[in-house]
């Protein structure tokens, strides 16, 4: 499916249906890690009719503390490289996969504004992993423009293409 910078609802539900899809046909369990996008990864994945037979879990964690004790994130990690880094939505990724028991997963974690950024970490900078039971995690660095609903839209987007992506590889 071809995306527009910023993706509309009708863009979004259409990749949630191919992660759907997907999933059901592999009868595997989905759960998503959610920082800057507040659930919106779930909740699209949720408007679709029967999500109940594939979709697990969802977990919003914005704290540190939230991320340590909600999907394990190492509190060393956070203070080193903080929240937004790869290590960081590894670890969000595999604690997701492990506490929920799912087949797969995908956390993201990232600046979506308008304040919080810095030189390093500008605003629009969102690193998203994804990971199947048995196999091997990967993240994504991804630097968004636009405003804080463009960047969690474009976030939503990229979270739903990897699923789909980590699905059929």
């Amino acid at each position: 499916m071809e995306l527009s910078s910023v993706p509309t609802d009708a863009e979004l539900r259409g990749l949630a249906q191919a992660v759907a899809d997907e999933t059901q046909r592999q009868r595997l369990m989905l759960v998503t890690a959610e920082s800057c996008t507040g659930g919106w990864i779930a909740k699209t994945l949720t408007d679709l009719p029967g999500s109940s037979v594939w979709f697990a879990a969802g977990v919003v964690t914005y704290s540190y503390e939230a991320k340590q004790a909600l999907l394990g994130v190492d509190p060393r990690t956070l203070e080193r490289v903080g929240a937004v880094s790869e290590e960081v939505a590894l670890q969000m990724v595999a604690g997701a996969l492990a506490r929920f028991g799912a087949g797969v997963t995908v956390a993201v974690t990232g600046i979506a504004g308008p304040s919080g950024g810095t030189a390093d970490k500008p605003v629009g900078t969102v690193w998203i992993a994804w990971k199947r039971r048995g196999g091997y995690a990967h993240a994504q660095l991804f630097q968004f423009a636009g405003d804080r609903e463009a960047v969690r839209r474009q976030t939503v987007a990229a979270a739903l293409a990897g699923l789909r992506k980590t699905l059929t590889e």
